[in-house]
């Protein structure tokens, strides 16, 4: 009996029934954290085009990781800087934490703009 394609590059084959099913896996495919899946929406809705190229060309994953990486690290970026800016210490945490969770809140909502204007919707 001749080789299938698949045996011939060195596959597998598992018995079911009357079947013989190929042993295949799917590729480790990087975490995506939730600025990656906001980038991931964002191609889906407003450039298909885009999304479709790098999915088909299997860049999807490791665009949505590198968009991922850079937006965390930008936004905790902003959120220490404009925090010091803003005189919010973790003195102010111990005497008034009302006061410091509404103003880290402000500062984190604004933060959270920046990096979508600036990475995850450019």
């Amino acid at each position: 009996m001749e080789k299938s394609f698949f045996e011939r590059t060195g596959g597998t084959y598992r018995q079911e029934g009357d079947y013989r099913i190929p042993n295949l896996s799917a590729p480790e495919l990087p975490a995506i954290g939730v600025w990656g899946q906001r980038r991931r929406r964002y191609l889906k809705e407003h450039r298909q085009a885009l999304y479709t190229a790098l999915l088909l060309s299997g860049k999807l994953a490791g665009h949505l990781s590198e968009i991922d990486t850079q937006a965390e690290a930008m936004f905790f970026q902003l959120v220490d800087r404009m925090a010091e800016q803003e005189g919010i210490t973790e003195q102010l945490k111990v005497e008034n934490q009302m006061e410091w969770v509404g103003r880290m809140n402000s500062i984190r909502f604004a933060a959270e703009e920046i990096v979508n204007t600036e990475i995850i919707f450019a």
